[in-house]
């Protein structure tokens, strides 16, 4: 075990992964520049991963290696902790014990702070420990950052967000191209933006666990993704994007959260957007979120949202702020800014989808024979729902045509009640499609 240089802070990293190797790959390639910018050198001293046999293009012999990352925390060289082993179990078990050894943490973990967030908060709070997790959502892109610090003295009124990159390139692709869904994906899991298994991408979960992030930093509110209405891109087919783009809309999977006085909105789902604004514009594998303030107004974060590089620059970012604090010591009068930046959380009614207002794209498979769409504007008529823009093309699909409307605003549990009158009619031959519209983007 070779001893550190007097000023340099140490580091160990659990996970040595696609994130991981990234990770150290920076602190290797780039150990000058980080020690230019720190005044001080920032060392990579340890590493636990339970695969220490494979290639992974960097040189390990020098150093401390193991396939238990309590050597990690374990080693009083090692100031500084990185968890980048993924899921919700043993990763809280590293960062608890790491904060409770001492050291700070940085973590690229969203399922774990979406889940374990303000147990891992308060510990870090309790023991004096910064923790750093600005890699667990989009990326290198700046945004938990902008949140806690730059955006502090505003009251933080909405945020919208594409988080995830995968959903994000499948979309565009269908949208460039007019290939169905499936397609989309084999090539998104050919070029690596999609896993063999991509239901947590594609179901929405992993754009919630962001989402509850999110909520947590720009409201100051604890909750969990099980209390965030989630919807996946799964359904979404080519012609929906074709009649979207035909009134002006582009479909993105939307991370939305408002803060109001009836409560907090929060949910994931694939919405409308209308092209000329910057989310509709966000094209591939990209992310970008919006915030908007009071007095702040409306700003737009934009960027690389996942891969190896994008990801570990964020990670590595995190390192060097804490390496500073760590520096500074008890001069710094303990943690300087809170993990969410507040040191107390409020709780928020969180509102159901059904108690929401907005606009709605609908799409039926409807019988072609007369008095089919008297039929169906009736039956939204009867519970007050508008129509404010209708296509009925003459796209046959066996017996049926498409009909493809824009409603006014309307609460979304009188629209379910009405498609659940459609139903009843026989018009209509398979279950409407139901997608939200967000004009305010």
């Amino acid at each position: 075990m070779s001893e550190l240089p007097g000023d340099a802070v140490g580091v160990g990293l659990v996970g040595l992964g696609t994130i991981g190797t990234g990770t150290a790959r920076i602190l290797l390639e780039h150990a000058e520049l980080i020690r230019e910018r720190l005044g001080h050198p920032l060392e990579l001293v340890r590493i636990a991963d339970l695969d220490l046999g494979s290639d992974r293009g960097i040189d390990l012999s020098g150093f401390d290696c193991s396939s238990d990352w309590r050597d990690v925390i374990g080693d009083p060289r090692v100031g500084l902790v990185v968890e980048l082993v993924g899921g919700t179990g043993v990763a809280r078990e590293i960062v608890i014990a790491a904060l409770e050894a001492g050291k700070g943490v940085v973590t690229a973990n969203k399922a774990l702070l979406a889940h374990h967030g303000f147990e891992i908060y308060e510990t870090a709070a309790r023991c004096g420990i910064e923790i750093g997790f600005e890699a667990s959502v989009a990326g290198t892109i700046p945004v938990l950052r902008a949140l806690r610090e730059g955006l502090c003295a505003d009251r933080l009124e909405q945020v919208f967000g594409i988080v995830n990159g995968t959903c994000n390139y499948i979309l565009s692709e269908m949208d460039e191209h007019g290939e169905p869904y499936e397609s989309c994906l084999k090539r998104a899991q050919d070029l690596g933006y999609a896993e063999a298994d991509p239901s947590f991408d594609v179901d929405g979960t992993d754009s919630a666990h962001k989402l509850a992030i999110l909520c947590g930093l720009a409201f100051g509110v604890q909750i969990g993704p099980e209390e965030i209405a989630t919807e996946g891109i799964e359904k979404i087919s080519a012609v929906d994007i074709d009649y979207a783009r035909r009134f002006g809309f582009r479909i993105k999977l939307l991370a939305i959260a408002k803060r109001s006085e009836a409560g907090l909105e929060a949910r994931v789902h694939p919405t409308l957007l209308p092209c000329e604004s910057m989310l509709a514009r966000t094209g591939g594998a990209m992310n970008a979120v919006e915030v908007r303030g009071q007095k702040s107004g409306p700003t737009v974060y934009y960027g690389a949202g996942a891969g190896a590089d994008p990801t570990a620059s964020a990670v590595v970012a995190d390192l060097m702020e804490l390496a500073r604090s760590r520096k500074l010591g008890p001069a710094a009068g303990g943690v300087r800014v809170p993990p969410l930046g507040t040191p107390t959380l409020r709780a928020l009614p969180v509102r159901r989808l059904e108690d929401l207002e907005g606009e709605f794209y609908l799409r039926f498979d409807a019988l072609d024979r007369p008095g089919v769409l008297a039929h169906l504007a009736g039956a939204l008529g009867d519970r007050d729902i508008g129509i404010a823009s209708l296509l009925q093309l003459e796209e046959r699909r066996s017996e049926a045509v498409p009909v493809v409307l824009l409603t006014h605003r309307v609460k979304e549990a009188a629209l379910r009640a009405a498609l659940a009158e459609v139903a009843r009619l026989g018009d209509i031959c398979s279950t409407p499609r139901l997608l939200r519209i967000e004009r305010e983007l």
